[in-house]
């Protein structure tokens, strides 16, 4: 129990107060109303979520809903395309769902603006999203598909706390390091099979260059 003395500066931080616990959370009812409501928007869209990775929403229940839309916006792509944009509008789906949901997990968690604990929850999500895929009869579970999700949590929640500003500069920095650094490596790889390299003749010296521009323009500001 806390003494007068305790509960005495308790209010005066944080407002008048009822019963509290012992780690000094208040548990008026208005307080646990407010509470549930933060928990309700992260907590439903997991359900959503959950459902969204049911048999009933597999690749081959999705693409009758979806070939419509892709063939009205791509009308010369072949069979073999529409299946491919079908795919991507899937990946997509996962992008947005756990973009979302580590947002809401960070705006319902305190303190505000942490991060961890809003990705560690989003990960776990798509973790146990993928095992319950396999457990259905027409759908497997991805690990892909896990780091697909736990990238689109992390990318989201960088926006939030940085700003779009700071994480567009990140990750094009991020983009140029693999273009340079990868294609190097396709680069050689190509010479040393004596297979022709073809455009990255062009785009590995172009990459490595806009690296340069860029840490350069950065060791300037």
């Amino acid at each position: 129990m806390f003494s007068e003395r305790k509960l005495s500066t308790l209010r005066r931080r944080w407002g008048p107060i009822g019963p509290v616990c012992g780690a000094g959370i208040s548990l008026t009812p208005l307080s646990i109303v407010t509470t549930a409501l933060r928990f309700l928007p992260p907590l439903a869209w997991s359900t959503l979520i959950g459902w969204f990775s049911g048999a009933g929403w597999g690749a081959g229940a999705t693409l009758p809903l979806i070939e419509p839309w892709l063939r009205a916006l791509a009308p010369w792509a072949a069979p073999e395309q529409i299946t491919a944009l079908h795919a991507l509008a899937r990946k997509a789906g996962h992008v947005i769902e756990y973009a979302v949901l580590a947002l809401l997990w960070r705006r319902a968690l305190t303190p505000p603006g942490s991060w961890r604990a809003p990705l560690l929850l989003a990960a776990l999500t798509a973790a146990l999203d993928e095992a319950h895929q396999a457990t259905t009869p027409t759908r497997q579970g991805s690990i892909a598909d896990v780091l697909l999700d736990v990238a689109a949590a992390a990318l989201a929640l960088l926006v939030a706390t940085h700003g779009a500003g700071w994480a567009a500069d990140r990750l094009a920095r991020l983009l140029l390091w693999v273009a340079a650094a990868g294609g190097t490596a396709l680069l050689a790889i190509d010479l040393a099979a004596a297979a022709p390299a073809g455009w990255l003749w062009l785009s590995v010296p172009g990459a490595w260059l806009a690296l340069w521009v860029w840490r350069r323009r950065r060791a300037q500001a």
